[in-house]
């Protein structure tokens, strides 16, 4: 990383980041590069991530995992816009995390700990308990993307 005075490194400080996230980024290799924002939850175990996302089950992107399922992200919060009169002087305050994996499809009976973990992501406060439709669940898409790479890094202007 080239601004290393902007990297964050300590783990949890990571989390806290990726828990105030909305989207998260997925990056699927093809002829060129194919980018889909998705929705996710997170499961941390020790030091390690495991994210998860749900969709339809056709379409480009399983297309592209059957052909190649390592894959990178990048999730983000805009923070601020600082702007001035002279424009190269303005600046963006924020916070982001980017890193890479393999993907890989949810077996039926990780399904709904899944669910509830993307549920986890947007329910403020985290914790509230959900019901779940079984037939639904039983026809949805569940993806896990287990990081093995990952940096991140903020910029916040002290005024």
């Amino acid at each position: 990383m080239r601004r290393t005075d902007r990297e964050i490194t300590d783990f949890s400080q990571i989390v806290e980041i990726m828990k105030r996230c909305g989207v998260c980024h997925i990056s699927f290799s093809n002829e060129y590069p194919y980018v889909v924002p998705m929705n996710f939850g997170m499961k941390i175990d020790g030091e390690e991530i495991t994210l998860y996302f749900h969709g339809a089950d056709v379409g480009k992107k399983h297309d592209l995992i059957k052909k190649n399922n390592k894959v990178g992200f990048v999730m983000e919060n805009m923070l601020s816009v600082l702007t001035y009169d002279i424009a190269c002087k303005s600046v963006a305050e924020y916070e982001s995390v980017m890193g890479y994996g393999k993907i890989e499809y949810v077996a039926d009976d990780e399904k709904l700990e899944a669910l509830k973990l993307l549920m986890n992501q947007y329910a403020k406060p985290s914790g509230e308990k959900f019901e779940f439709e079984p037939e639904a669940v039983k026809h949805t898409c569940i993806m896990k993307l287990k990081v093995e790479g990952l940096s991140a890094k903020k910029l916040v202007i002290n005024k």
